[in-house]
């Protein structure tokens, strides 16, 4: 009954959410214009913030329409490369005539949409030709596109690199380290030629036995058959997906929210204060971001209970016990992909070596094909999106990329 009682309540607050915007847009409209008087824009900060109340399960607009690449603004198109049930390979299409490194940017696949890169993706245009996972909501696919698992996730990501053609690069942020990792391995096992030349895994939990964060703790403080009954629930009637078992976005943003409750609480009271005092550059700032943040999207519960039992509760992968397919998964076939692992001095979700860990299970790799960056004074987000990313972690990135090309 969670998923149910959760879109009731949904439901329920889009009246008041449409009234309260009509009030907002009357005292800041021409009509009263209360933007010039402090006591409306009070009120009308008020209205604002219960308008935004409640969750999005829509992917937000990537808003990349133009990009520089050397001295010259050209256009950016999204062009769909492959449609499957569960994801897209999105391409960042540019108006150039030059050959770009082809790059793959697998996106984590934990509550939130694709779009949480955007950041990752808008520093990495200009040099290469970038590609996505743009991942579906679980609760639009109807149940005869049967589940999605671990080993679906990884399919889709040799797939994916297969139609994107030979000497593409990987790059993997957070959560999908795991997969990237297991279908370079798998596709080096098997010899195929879109193997990626280079791979980069930023932040994500190769060996979560490495300085366990509260989050490794939480996957440990309760079986499997605990995450099954409390979290997993039903999408209800009205949905696409209607009666497939989900992970509900919702549920993982909660738990996001309450690592950092205070930080919500307060970025929340500096929006009403900005729109208050008419600081609309700060305001479209945290609007920007928790547009981002509040969009969620629902796993099918199948990924999702897998990925807590082999990666945060078994750690399979760095014991040599991750199958795919039920076959073996032999990392040391890895020779020829150059290897980058990228980890933020401060990150309090996947922390200091839990991604390094890759560098000694790719034991193949010679040692000028392996090389690890930890990024200081950042935290999780900070090793992929921001200022920090921008001019100390992405120059790496990119001449591992160009090195390996």
């Amino acid at each position: 009954m969670m998923y149910q009682a959760y879109q009731t309540q949904s439901d329920l607050m889009g009246p008041i959410r449409f009234l309260a915007g009509l009030a907002r847009q009357t005292l800041t409209g021409p009509l009263i214009n209360g933007y010039g008087h402090a006591g409306l824009r009070h009120l009308a900060a008020a209205y604002e913030l219960v308008e935004r109340t409640g969750l999005s399960h829509g992917r937000p607009d990537f808003g990349l329409r133009t990009v520089e690449v050397g001295n010259r603004e050209v256009q950016v198109t999204e062009e769909k490369a492959a449609v499957l049930p569960f994801g897209t390979l999105l391409r960042f299409k540019k108006d150039v005539d030059i050959a770009q490194p082809r790059v793959l940017v697998v996106a984590p696949l934990s509550g939130h949409f694709a779009t949480l890169l955007v950041n990752t993706v808008k520093t990495m245009l200009p040099d290469h030709d970038v590609y996505i996972t743009d991942w579906h909501n679980a609760r639009d696919v109807p149940l005869s596109a049967g589940p999605f698992a671990f080993d679906d996730y990884v399919e889709h990501v040799i797939k994916f690199l297969e139609i994107m053609g030979p000497g593409s690069h990987l790059v993997a942020v957070c959560q999908p380290c795991v997969q990237a990792l297991v279908a370079a391995a798998v596709m080096a096992q098997d010899k195929n030629p879109a193997a990626p030349a280079s791979m980069t895994l930023m932040a994500g939990p190769i060996d979560c036995r490495v300085n366990p964060t509260k989050v490794n703790e939480l996957a440990t403080s309760k079986p499997i058959s605990w995450f099954e009954k409390n979290l997993i629930a039903t999408v209800p009637k009205g949905f696409p997906g209607s009666g497939r078992k989900v992970y509900p976005g919702f549920v993982q943003l909660t738990a996001f929210v309450s690592m950092n409750v205070n930080r919500h609480v307060k970025a929340h009271i500096d929006l009403y204060n900005a729109l208050a005092e008419g600081d609309h550059e700060k305001a479209e700032a945290t609007k920007s971001f928790y547009d981002e943040y509040f969009a969620v999207l629902d796993l099918d519960a199948e990924f999702y209970l897998e990925t807590v039992r082999y990666v945060f509760q078994e750690y399979r992968l760095p014991k040599g016990e991750l199958t795919y397919r039920g076959q073996p998964i032999d990392f040391k076939a890895i020779r020829k992909t150059a290897l980058l692992t990228v980890e933020g001095e401060r990150d309090d979700i996947c922390s200091i070596g839990q991604t390094m860990a890759a560098q000694d299970i790719c034991s193949g790799l010679r040692p000028h094909k392996k090389r690890h960056h930890m990024q200081a004074g950042v935290g999780h987000y900070g090793v992929f999106s921001g200022r920090k990313w921008a001019g100390q972690v992405y120059p790496i990135v990119r001449n591992h990329i160009l090195s390996s090309d």
